[in-house]
């Protein structure tokens, strides 16, 4: 038995609904769900809507290989109404589902990434997937999910000081246009 973890993601129809009928089809299909996270309410990531997100990961005991998990969670979608994944434009849907962790398996294919390529980055999986495996460890950068986490809390507390301090520095330039720095 593999250990899988998914992300679950949907902003369009009735999210909930929707994610808790994907959770299920995994179940039969793909293996048991042994943890689930809460649903995280979220903004849109890598695109504007007006549409919030309903995000969720799980973790579930598989036999299927990588690539079976990947073609039964696309038909899964499919089912559910998706009807085209992301070619790295992001757009509204109705559910989303990535694999995030298989093991500690690395792999790089054209069709599938394992870890997944952008988790680190995504808070919207973070927080849920900390919530469920915060000890899981990435396997290429070795760090756990609660450090990632972390990381990614202090990037955006580093990017907002930066933020302000530009702000003020550019509120402090004098009539010559050099700020205190520049003197």
């Amino acid at each position: 038995m593999a250990l899988l973890y998914l992300s679950l993601g949907a902003n369009l129809g009735p999210r909930e609904e929707t994610l808790e009928m994907a959770i299920s089809d995994i179940e039969n299909r793909i293996g048991h769900v042994f943890a689930r996270s809460g649903f995280f309410e979220t903004a849109p990531w890598g695109f504007s809507s007006k549409n919030a997100f309903l995000n969720a990961c799980i973790g579930v005991e598989t036999e299927c290989s990588p690539g079976q998990c990947l073609r039964l969670t696309q038909q899964i979608e499919r089912a559910l109404g998706r009807t085209h994944k992301s070619d790295g434009h992001y757009s509204d849907r109705v559910i989303d589902i990535d694999l995030l962790f298989y093991d500690h398996l690395v792999l790089d294919e054209k069709d599938l990434q394992l870890p997944h390529p952008l988790l680190h980055q995504r808070r919207f999986v973070l927080e849920p997937l900390c919530q469920i495996a915060p000890d899981l460890v990435h396997p290429v950068l070795r760090k756990t999910v609660a450090d990632l986490l972390a990381d990614l809390t202090k990037d955006r507390e580093r990017q907002i000081l930066l933020q302000n301090h530009q702000q003020e520095d550019a509120q402090q330039q004098s009539p010559d246009g050099q700020t205190p720095y520049d003197r």
